[in-house]
C-alpha cells in the first residue's frame, strides 16, 4: 500500500502533463498506429532532404557534417524513452498549419552541446540561454528545408510551423504525442570523426495527413478499415444486400433473398413492377444505367477535386509589359527589429553600453520593408557569419494599403 508519497517517475510524469496512473501499467506493442505505408512514404520524402541539411548544417557549424537517416519507425511514449538518455534538448517545431500537429526534435545532452561548441567557436560550453539559442536556430534551418522540399511534393503551400524553441530538460518531461507516433533516426558525422545521434518525432495525425498528401489520396488508416471497392452484388444495380455487398464486409447481415418481398432485381415489390415507373426500364432488364446513368456495378469512380480559378487579379498582358520596363531598377529593403519612442534628453544621455528596448518580444517576427514600406514578415538566420532573413509571410495587399493610409 502506498504512504502517499510521489515516486520520482510520477514526480516526472506529472511535471510533463502525462496520466501518471498509468505508470507500471502494461502498455500495447508499439507502432500499432502507424501503418508501414504511411512509414515508408515519410521516410522516402526525409531521405530526399538528408543532402540539402547536410550542406546547411555544415556551412553553419564550419566544419563537414554529414546527415543520415537510419530508421523510422512507430512508437510510444514509453518505448522511446528508453533509448535516449537521462537528459535531453527538446526543441519543439508544432506544425500550425497545411499538416497541423505535434513535430519536435530531440538532442542527447552530449550532442547538443557539440553542435553548440561548434557555432560558437567555443570549448566546453554550457548549456545556458545563449546556447539553447543556438540549437533552436539549427532546428529552425531543418525544419526550414523540411517545408520547403514537402511543398513542393506535395503542392501545399500553406505548411507553417511554430518558432523552434529548445529546452533542456530530464527527458521523463519531454512532451511528447499521446498514443503512437513516429520516430525518425538520424545520424550526424562530423568532420572531426565523431557521430551524434538526432531523433525527429512526428504525431500520429501529422505522418497520416503528410502519407495521404504524398500518395495522392491512396494511404488508409492505420485502424484497417478498406477503402470501398466497386459496389457490386444481384440487386439495385449491383447493389447487393448478401454478405459481401461488394466486397464490404457487413458484419452480421444474412443473405436475404427478396428483402421481405422486395425483388430489387425486378421482381415484384407488393404487386408493384420497379421498371413500371413512367420513364425507367425494369431494373431487371437494364440495371447498370439505373439512378441516371450512374452504374452502380462499375469499378470505384474515379474522384478528382475541383479546380477553382484563382481569386488573384492577373495583371493583363499591357501591364506586365509596363512592369518589365522598371525590373532592373533597385530599390532599398531593410529589416527592422522593432522600434521604441525616446525622449530627446534620453536620447542625448545615451552613451556606450545603454540598452534601448524595442517593441517587440524575442522570437517575434521581424519586419521586412521595401522602401520603407512593410510587404513581409520573416525570422532572423544565420548565414556564415552574416544575418539573413527567412521570410515567413507576405504581407496583404489590404494591409499594405492600410500602412500606407
Amino acid at each position: 500500500m502506498s504512504d502517499g508519497a510521489l515516486s520520482q517517475d510520477e514526480i516526472d510524469a506529472l511535471l510533463a502533463g502525462v496520466d501518471s496512473s498509468s505508470l507500471g501499467m502494461p502498455t500495447p506493442a508499439p507502432g500499432g498506429g502507424i501503418n508501414d505505408q504511411s512509414k515508408a512514404l515519410l521516410q522516402d520524402y526525409l531521405v530526399s532532404t538528408v543532402q540539402t541539411q547536410s550542406s546547411n548544417l555544415s556551412m553553419m557549424t564550419g566544419t563537414n557534417v554529414i546527415m543520415q537517416l537510419t530508421q523510422v519507425d512507430g512508437v510510444n511514449r514509453e518505448s522511446f524513452l528508453q533509448k535516449v538518455p537521462d537528459m535531453v534538448v527538446a526543441v519543439k517545431a508544432d506544425f500550425t498549419s497545411g499538416f497541423p500537429g505535434e513535430h519536435l526534435f530531440v538532442l542527447s545532452e552530449e550532442g547538443a552541446k557539440k553542435i553548440a561548441s561548434l557555432m560558437n567557436k567555443e570549448e566546453n560550453i554550457e548549456l545556458d540561454d545563449m546556447a539553447l539559442s543556438v540549437i533552436s536556430e539549427i532546428i529552425s534551418q531543418l525544419t526550414g528545408t523540411q517545408i520547403t522540399t514537402l511543398s513542393e511534393k506535395t503542392g501545399n503551400k500553406s505548411i507553417a510551423s511554430i518558432s523552434p524553441e529548445a529546452t533542456y530538460v530530464p527527458k521523463a518531461v519531454v512532451a511528447l504525442p499521446n498514443g503512437d507516433f513516429a520516430r525518425v533516426t538520424y545520424q550526424l558525422s562530423l568532420g572531426d570523426g565523431s557521430t551524434l545521434p538526432l531523433w525527429e518525432v512526428y504525431g500520429a495525425s501529422v505522418v497520416q495527413d503528410i502519407a495521404t498528401a504524398l500518395s495522392g489520396g491512396s494511404v488508409g488508416k492505420a485502424s484497417g478499415s478498406q477503402p470501398m471497392a466497386g459496389m457490386s452484388g444481384p440487386g439495385m444495380g449491383g447493389f447487393g444486400t448478401g454478405p459481401s455487398m461488394g466486397g464490404m464486409g457487413m458484419p452480421g447481415m444474412q443473405s436475404q433473398p427478396a428483402m421481405g418481398g422486395m425483388g430489387m432485381g425486378g421482381a415484384p415489390l407488393g404487386g408493384m413492377q420497379m421498371g413500371a415507373m413512367a420513364g425507367y426500364p425494369p431494373m431487371g432488364q437494364n440495371p447498370a444505367p439505373a439512378f441516371g446513368g450512374f452504374n452502380m456495378g462499375a469499378s470505384a469512380t474515379n474522384v478528382q477535386p475541383v479546380q477553382f480559378p484563382s481569386l488573384v487579379p492577373q495583371a493583363s498582358s499591357a501591364e506586365q509589359g509596363n512592369i518589365g520596363l522598371i525590373m532592373d531598377v533597385y530599390m532599398e529593403m531593410t529589416v527592422e527589429l522593432g522600434r521604441t519612442k525616446k525622449l530627446i534628453k534620453e536620447i542625448l544621455g545615451m552613451g556606450e553600453g545603454t540598452i534601448i528596448e524595442l517593441d517587440k518580444l524575442a522570437g517575434e517576427p521581424v519586419d521586412i520593408l521595401v522602401n520603407h514600406k512593410l510587404i513581409a514578415k520573416g525570422e532572423v538566420v544565420v548565414i556564415d557569419e552574416n544575418f539573413g532573413v527567412r521570410v515567413t509571410e507576405i504581407v496583404s495587399p489590404m494591409e499594405r494599403m492600410s500602412d500606407m493610409g
